[in-house]
């Protein structure tokens, strides 16, 4: 009887011990996960296929995690074209709170997000809660696709800073924040991770030749 009794409770501690594993595994539970960096663009630059073809890309990544149950959008501004209004990209993303794949609170809302956020290296994570390199890392990644000012709304303008509103991989340029909040100096603009500096351009190339990989920050909306 007290055999049968040990081996139960050594079962079942052995059991508690793996959930707990499974728990803290990057991409065993994303239930609570609000806010991501991509893994991954479509793979053609800057050109993500508009706003719309964004948000698809952050759903699938998102359902690729086990987080598909939320509305997830791009964090993208796009910039008035054809008669038609720009877009914020603070509009687009709902009232938060956010957090990471870790349960990290990246902001409590929208004002949070654009003033005294958590946003940096250790926390911009992606969906699956890996790191994303930044700059020292090889290849420096820390450049992420906003179009957007330090508030979170369009770049008004000739200038084009949004590669025509996410649908060019060849010329434009895209306004893009260092996720790592670092740069070349001390400089607030080094420190943005969501207005930075603008890219070389839209190709895939351009876009790596200042430290970047066509990845956007990803928010559920609901």
């Amino acid at each position: 009887m007290q055999a049968r009794l040990g081996l139960g409770l050594s079962l079942s501690v052995i059991a508690a011990a793996l959930l707990a594993a499974c728990a803290g595994t990057p991409g065993a539970s994303k239930d609570g996960m609000s806010f991501f960096v991509t893994s991954s663009g479509p793979g053609k630059g800057a050109d993500l296929g508009g706003l719309e073809g964004a948000d698809r890309q952050c759903q699938a990544l998102a359902t690729a995690a086990g987080a598909g149950n939320r509305t997830w959008r791009a964090y993208l501004s796009a910039q008035p074209e054809g008669g038609k209004p720009g877009v914020n990209a603070r509009d687009r993303i709902g009232k938060g709170p956010w957090r990471n794949a870790k349960g990290d609170v990246i902001a409590t809302d929208v004002e949070n997000l654009h003033s005294a956020n958590n946003i940096n290296k250790q926390t911009a994570l992606t969906e699956r809660g890996a790191t994303i390199n930044g700059r020292g890392d090889t290849p420096n990644m820390h450049d992420v696709l906003t179009g957007s000012q330090p508030s979170g709304v369009f770049i008004a303008g000739n200038v084009d800073s949004t590669c025509r509103n996410w649908t060019s991989s060849t010329d434009g340029a895209a306004m893009v924040g260092h996720h790592d909040r670092t740069g070349l100096d001390e400089s607030v603009p080094a420190k943005s991770w969501n207005s930075s500096h603008q890219s070389r351009g839209c190709s895939a190339d351009a876009l790596k030749a200042t430290g970047g990989a066509g990845l956007f920050y990803c928010f559920a909306a609901d």
